[in-house]
């Protein structure tokens, strides 16, 4: 799937920074959120086919920006990311109605092929 466009929310800024950096050098064009409050910023003035969206964060957290996505019936896929301990927000996001959710420390193969199967899925259910 060409043209796959991704937002990446996580307040982690060098390990969200060097995930945009390897997925650019794949060809998808990728943006970045270190904040929830951001990334809905972003999500109002720009369409992308995933958001990959870390559960806990200061502020607002992931599963609450999923959950003012899904009141704005977003077309966007969710990704979820989850670290070590919170299996449990990961699950609650998959019944909120993200795609998916992933443990950290990532796999970029694994996340690339989440990310377009998501995006592929997500498209077929707006046609």
């Amino acid at each position: 799937m060409s043209n796959l466009k991704v937002l990446l929310v996580d307040d982690e800024e060098e390990f969200v920074s060097a995930l945009a950096e390897r997925l650019d050098i794949r060809g998808i064009e990728t943006r970045v959120a270190t904040d929830g409050e951001q990334a809905l910023e972003m999500i109002e003035t720009e369409f992308f086919d995933v958001v990959v969206l870390d559960v806990i964060m200061p502020g607002i957290s992931g599963l609450e920006v999923l959950q003012r996505l899904n009141e704005k019936k977003t077309a966007s896929a969710v990704i979820l990311l989850t670290g070590h301990g919170s299996t449990k927000e990961g699950l609650e996001g998959m019944r909120m109605g993200a795609f998916d959710y992933l443990m950290k420390p990532l796999d970029i193969d694994e996340l690339i092929a989440k990310m377009k199967e998501a995006a592929s899925t997500n498209r077929t259910k707006q046609e």
